[in-house]
């Protein structure tokens, strides 16, 4: 009797741990999935803004739902002078008050319930247009290697450098290359466009500081600058 008594205990308390595992599992939230960039359109011009005055417009940015997103942040980088803002949301679209003429680039993060890890769409760039805009500089430059303060060695000497570019309009001619030991104002080198990516090799000497950027040019002249990076040689 008392041993059909003791196995029915332990039935009833084998079955109330697994009640309580399987409960404890069920209530961890989830990661929320990553959200699809919907508008503006990636390297396009941007000309649904809707004009603010003469300098701004306001710019509406759409992105697919996430799944057990709470809120949103999006990301908006002003590419010519480098600087980012990022603006909450509690839905998928939001508008935003920009500076016309100016190429940018964004992306959207997913934020979840507590102890969740955030996700993060892949980012986009486009220009934001101006009045009257028919023709648009190339994105600026951005450069891949060296990256800004890291350290390379100098084999047989040269250096490698390279970088990405893209175009609204797809008439990027060519690219002056600025490398010095002072501040990159002395162009080393102009490059042909070739492709979206671009890598040469360049003089250097180990032991030196260099700072180094790039400017694409296209058909009507227009400039984009990558903005400096500096980097040691060994």
């Amino acid at each position: 009797m008392g041993s059909r008594h003791n196995h029915k205990r332990s039935f009833i308390i084998t079955m109330t741990v697994v009640f309580l595992a399987s409960c404890s599992g069920d209530s961890t939230p989830s990661d929320p999935s990553i959200p699809t960039l919907l508008a503006p359109a990636n390297n396009e011009p941007c000309l649904d803004g809707s004009s603010v005055n003469d300098s701004q417009s306001s710019v509406n940015f759409s992105w697919t739902q996430a799944t057990d997103a709470v809120t949103y942040d999006v990301e908006v980088e002003q590419l010519l002078l480098n600087t980012k803002s990022t603006y909450p949301a509690t839905t998928n679209s939001l508008d935003v008050t920009l500076n016309k003429a100016v190429p940018y680039r964004w992306k959207v993060i997913a934020n979840g319930e507590p102890d969740t890890t955030p996700s993060e769409s892949d980012s986009w760039k486009f220009y934001l247009a101006g009045n009257g805009a028919v023709n648009y500089a190339p994105f600026p430059p951005e450069l891949l290697t060296p990256r800004s303060a890291s350290t390379i060695s100098v084999a047989d000497g040269v250096i490698p450098l390279s970088w990405t570019c893209s175009d609204i309009e797809g008439d990027i001619t060519s690219f002056e290359v600025y490398l010095d030991t002072t501040d990159a104002s002395s162009v080393a080198t102009v490059v042909t466009y070739l492709g979206a990516t671009t890598e040469i090799e360049l003089e250097a000497e180990p032991g030196n500081t260099y700072y180094w950027k790039v400017i694409a040019i296209d058909a009507d002249e227009n400039k984009a600058s990558s903005g400096v990076y500096s980097f040691i040689t060994q």
